[in-house]
């Protein structure tokens, strides 16, 4: 009969701090849990931004209420499976889930995928920041919203620094607590007569719909680069089914049900500040509406700086075998992490929602091949086989310094989708013709993903071969 791992110092404090870092989590201190990782999940989509994201279906993309709440039903039903197959990862290796692309792009290799996630945390601590304080701005009917973004910026650095436990238990007090909220403001909203009353311009249009199905869908694999970053504390037996439907149900209710709110606002959203239009909605709710979602954005937001640290902390160690990564190297990696969000965010506030639209186009273009690479190497290739030691040897071991097959893959997932990309920085020559429907993700995760697996297959094949002809 299996004994279930000894209590140790991390399962008996109230918080524990944590000093594991990038390195693999023991099975001694594998304390994670299924309800425990649901409302890590469930709780950090319970923030302003993913109002305002929501409010995109209307205010970006022309759709009415009910075609904007399909699309996002359909995009983040199947985002998410992409973002739990990444998360059932975790369990099994017991690693942060960008240090694991060295296992598909090797030792140097896996640090440029690591520095493409690190830009995305900044790119959503960034946006986090500005609309938590938009929310505090609302209420005490400011303009100046760059003292919100400081105090914002400064609570997420404190739960940051303090590691995966303090993270974990703050998004579960808040899951529980903003979920009411968001379900009372849903029902407050839609018994308005005025939601609906005038909106005769939005409608359905393919290029719109299936642009906030790609949100959908971006949306949910924007958490796939982290998800192993919590999941990796799940008992490895047992551990990767666990981990798959805490996270992908965890994901997409909590979503999906913040950004059914943020469609209702969009409605009524004329100037792009879709929380001072939240507060407008909700009358006297919306102050105690506004402030929570402040403060749950402040502190959910420390998932960023946790995890792009996490990501830091895999590209410093490539660069110098002198470079140390200890509780030192990560905490003072926390702080410069959240100033530099900190400043993008005062420095971009008044062009936000532009700014925020055209990062989550160019984040579905970048993050959908490295997915697909991902996905097809460890279910498909490997089957979940891994040498966790060689991916910490500065040679690679067995995965190399760079591997020519991981990242040529991932390069032609990039030049793929280039002709048919769809956003306000750039137009690909094929959009217009396709009624600028964006099919250029779908390109991008089939292509990589077939170039890389018969190739890799080829590859793994001949290397097995030779190592039989030796024995």
């Amino acid at each position: 009969m299996q004994q279930r791992p000894r209590l140790t110092e991390s399962t008996t404090k109230i918080v524990t701090f944590e000093r594991r870092h990038i390195r693999p989590i023991p099975v001694t201190e594998r304390h994670g849990t299924t309800r425990g990782l649901f409302f890590v999940w469930l709780g950090i989509n319970m923030l302003p931004l993913t109002v305002v994201t929501g409010a995109l279906g209307p205010t970006v993309f022309g759709l009415s209420f009910g075609w904007t709440l399909v699309a996002i039903a359909i995009g983040n039903l199947i985002g998410g499976l992409g973002a739990a197959l990444h998360a059932s990862q975790g369990p099994t290796l017991g690693i942060p889930q960008m240090l694991q692309a060295r296992g598909q792009f090797g030792y140097f290799g896996g640090s440029l995928l690591a520095l493409i996630a690190l830009v995305m945390f900044l790119g959503f601590f960034a946006s986090n920041l500005v609309v938590a304080s938009q929310s505090f701005a609302a209420i005490f009917d400011s303009d100046n919203i760059n003292v919100g973004i400081i105090v914002c910026a400064l609570i997420a650095l404190v739960v940051a620094i303090f590691g995966y436990d303090l993270v974990r238990k703050m998004m579960a007090v808040f899951s529980v607590i903003i979920g009411i909220i968001v379900v009372v403001s849903i029902v407050i909203t839609l018994s308005n007569p005025a939601t609906f009353a005038a909106t005769p311009e939005l409608g359905y249009n393919t290029a719109g719909f299936f642009g906030m199905v790609a949100v959908g869908v971006t949306w949910q694999l924007a958490y796939a680069p982290y998800v192993s970053d919590y999941s990796r504390y799940m008992p490895a037996d047992g551990g990767a089914k666990e981990a798959f439907w805490a996270t992908y149900l965890g994901l997409v209710l909590g979503t999906v049900l913040v950004m059914v709110l943020g469609a209702i606002v969009g409605l009524h959203a004329t100037d792009g500040d879709i929380m001072a239009a939240l507060g407008g909605l909700l009358g006297g709710f919306g102050p105690l509406v506004l402030f929570a979602f402040g403060v749950a954005s402040a502190v959910m937001n420390s998932s960023n700086i946790y995890s792009g640290v996490m990501c830091s902390l895999t590209v410093f160690e490539t660069i110098s075998e002198e470079i140390r990564i200890n509780t030192r190297a990560r905490v003072l990696m926390s702080v410069a992490y959240a100033l530099l969000a900190m400043f993008g965010a005062i420095i971009g506030k008044d062009n936000f929602l532009v700014i925020f639209g055209d990062f989550v186009s160019m984040l579905l273009y970048v993050l959908i091949p490295w997915s697909a690479i991902n996905l097809i190497d460890y279910f498909v290739l490997r089957k979940g086989e891994y040498s966790v030691g060689d991916m910490f040897e500065r040679n690679g071991g067995r995965y190399g310094r760079w591997d020519v097959v991981g990242l040529v893959s991932y390069l032609i997932g990039i030049i793929v989708q280039i002709p048919f990309m769809v956003s306000t920085m750039y137009t690909g020559p094929m959009a217009e013709p396709l009624g600028f429907v964006d099919i250029a993700w779908l390109l991008g995760f089939a292509v990589p993903a077939l170039v890389y697996g018969v190739w890799k297959r080829a590859k793994l094949g001949s290397t097995q071969r030779e190592e039989g002809a030796l024995v």
